[in-house]
């Protein structure tokens, strides 16, 4: 097998390294071989891998593993690395690998969902994604030609998954990992679930419209055919389809994932088996670890966080986050430079900065030995509102203090205790009338929503809203929030959806050219869902108890934000978020298995009293 390497590899001399790499250049100076490579158990992974020409020295390896197809196939269909900045990677002569996982398109084998991790393995018929990796590492640096012996891995999304647990695979010749927007854990905050509540729309379009979760009987390269919505609206769609069984129904019983999200409604063992989270002391210390994520990622944003925060915490690696403005995937050029997410703009291209000044420095140095990172501190953040990167020795830094922002009668907003008693704004919940996510008909969730106008939210009378003054100086936010908020119901349960909301001046805008309106624009900074059943608990829910005052106490995903000098501070809550989030019966029944005839109105008080006093808590950078 060796000697049909270096064959392929005599050709072409790499040369000139400094062109811009394209289509051309790229079948000049790469050769493509398509392998199954047989892992412990004797399945075999279907691999695409490009190899330099360029024999006058050693090539690292960067590998993605992905369940969406190492495509296209062929070896004469060559994969356009070249059209982001992966073209420095070739520049660079490094061996592109990207392998379809386990029971994925031309894989053998049966897929699982997040795999779960098995810390102890026992014979070759224990495998996990971990093990795949290390075989695959383990085969690739043993038979592919003028390697060096180096091997790093990078993902997003899915990928940033595998990126993960390809750092726990604890194979000698791993140097370096980049988790990116890496799925983490399906029920606290990534995709699927948030604080327990299910993320509808992704769900159903991800694993039913996409096909994502149709059976794959056997290798294929012909992708599965999906679910075609009767309407274009989905809003529409979702609320006309109803209660989730309704939803089932429309799976059938090939979904199974689908079906096994529907037997598990609380964080049970099954869901904590396939939190990544709980394995981060595997990571090795000699494995880099490249934490990347985007600040306004719909997708997966906790995972970023808190993948970073478990690798920090469990291993002694070298382990370093970035962070910038992005939507998901946007730093490595999927439609946009990183300038701009809808109406807000950043005032420079962040992604080409990050790749530039980063990701490309990043493997360079731990898989080639060039260069340095010691420019690369232990958090790297944009901060949006200011439009700058800053640099920390640690995250949330250290200069970040808890500060309370309570809410206010009247829609009031203040840093000081409420002083008035028996205070309190209610608002009617109505499944039947759930508030939208983002204004206008949209055909699908929209990546733009992280940082929408909220100004469509803030009419409607099932939406409180509360604002501060103007201020009279910047408020730098870095780090989590907290929502503390004290509450009745005269219902069983509900979801809280709190939002924070950065509100311009009435005459901002960017410049004469605008296309939107930005004069009083209230850009959505974070927003996040709670069920409130899981308020004490996420393994065992409680139901309310109608007409008492109870604390509904969550954490929203890390932001790094300035409010401007004459801007003014918003926090919105409401109780549905629709279709991005399911909607809450309002009663306390299981909801993966409730009934149309299950949902009914409630009307909700958020107390803001002196000694019922709402808040939110700023992470205020000093």
């Amino acid at each position: 097998m060796k000697h049909l390497f270096y064959a392929l590899c005599l050709s072409l001399s790499f040369g000139a390294a400094a062109q811009n790499p394209d289509s051309t250049w790229f079948r000049q100076h790469y050769t493509k071989l398509e392998q199954y490579i047989p892992m412990r158990d004797g399945k075999r992974l279907f691999t695409s891998i490009y190899l330099p020409t360029e024999t006058g020295e050693k090539h690292p390896i960067l590998m993605t593993r992905t369940p969406y197809s190492c495509a296209p196939y062929g070896k004469d269909v060559y994969r356009p690395f070249y059209l982001n900045h992966y073209k420095e990677y070739l520049k660079e002569g490094y061996i592109m690998v990207i392998q379809d996982v386990r029971g994925r398109w031309m894989s053998e084998g049966v897929y699982e969902d997040v795999r779960p991790f098995l810390p102890a393995k026992k014979g070759n018929n224990s495998v996990d994604e971990a093990s795949d990796t290390y075989d695959t590492i383990d085969w690739l640096v043993k038979n592919l030609p003028n390697n060096n012996g180096n091997v790093g891995v990078f993902g997003i999304s899915y990928p940033g998954f595998y990126s993960t647990m390809a750092a726990l695979s604890n194979h000698p010749a791993l140097k370096a990992a980049s988790p990116q927007a890496p799925v983490t854990d399906w029920f606290l905050g990534d995709d699927f679930h948030h604080n327990g509540a299910f993320m509808l729309a992704d769900a159903f379009t991800f694993y039913v419209e996409r096909g994502f979760g149709m059976p794959r009987p056997a290798p294929t390269t012909v992708g599965p055919k999906g679910y075609n919505q009767p309407t274009k609206d989905n809003y529409e769609f979702f609320l006309r389809t109803g209660a989730l069984p309704n939803f089932t129904k429309l799976t059938g019983d090939s979904v199974r994932f689908w079906n096994e999200l529907m037997k598990h409604p609380n964080m049970d063992e099954w869901w904590k088996a396939r939190n990544v989270r709980n394995f981060a002391n595997h990571v090795p210390n000699g494995v880099a670890t490249l934490v990347v994520g985007g600040l306004f990622d719909a997708e997966d944003c906790f995972g970023a966080w808190t993948t970073y925060s478990a690798i920090e915490q469990k291993a002694k690696n070298d382990n370093k986050i970035i962070m910038g403005p992005w939507f998901h995937g946007q730093w490595a050029g999927r439609g946009s430079d990183g300038s701009s997410l809808g109406n807000v703009q950043f005032g420079s291209p962040t992604s080409t900065w990050y790749a530039e000044k980063v990701e490309v420095p990043f493997f360079n140095y731990y898989l080639k030995g060039k260069g340095n990172v010691d420019n690369l501190k232990e958090a790297t953040i944009f901060f949006t509102g200011e439009n700058q990167w800053r640099q920390f020795e640690q995250w949330p830094p250290k200069q970040a203090a808890e500060t309370s922002l309570y809410l206010q009668p009247k829609g009031g907003l203040s840093f000081a205790k409420p002083a008035a008693g028996g205070a309190f704004t209610e608002y009617v919940s109505d499944p039947a009338r759930p508030v939208p996510y983002a204004e206008g008909v949209k055909s699908n969730r929209t990546r733009e929503y992280m940082t929408d106008d909220q100004r469509f939210a803030s009419i409607r009378p099932d939406v409180l809203s509360f604002r501060t003054e103007v201020l009279t100086e910047d408020l730098t936010l870095s780090g989590p929030l907290v929502a503390d908020l004290l509450v009745s119901l005269t219902g069983s349960d509900a979801d809280f959806v709190v939002k924070l909301i950065d509100v311009f001046p009435d005459d901002f805008s960017y410049s004469t050219e605008d296309k939107y309106i930005m004069n009083g624009y209230q850009m959505l900074v974070r927003g996040e869902v709670m069920r409130g059943r899981f308020r004490n608990s996420f393994e065992k829910p409680e139901a309310f108890i109608p007409g008492k005052i109870t604390r509904v106490k969550y954490t929203l995903p890390d932001i790094a934000h300035t409010f401007k000098k004459g801007h003014r501070v918003m926090v919105q809550i409401q109780s549905s978020w629709f279709p991005l989030v399911d909607r809450n019966p309002q009663k306390f029944v299981d909801i993966y298995q409730a009934k149309d005839s299950d949902f009914q109105k409630a009307t909700i008080r958020v107390f803001h009293e002196a000694g019922q006093a709402s808040r939110i808590v700023l992470p205020v950078l000093k």
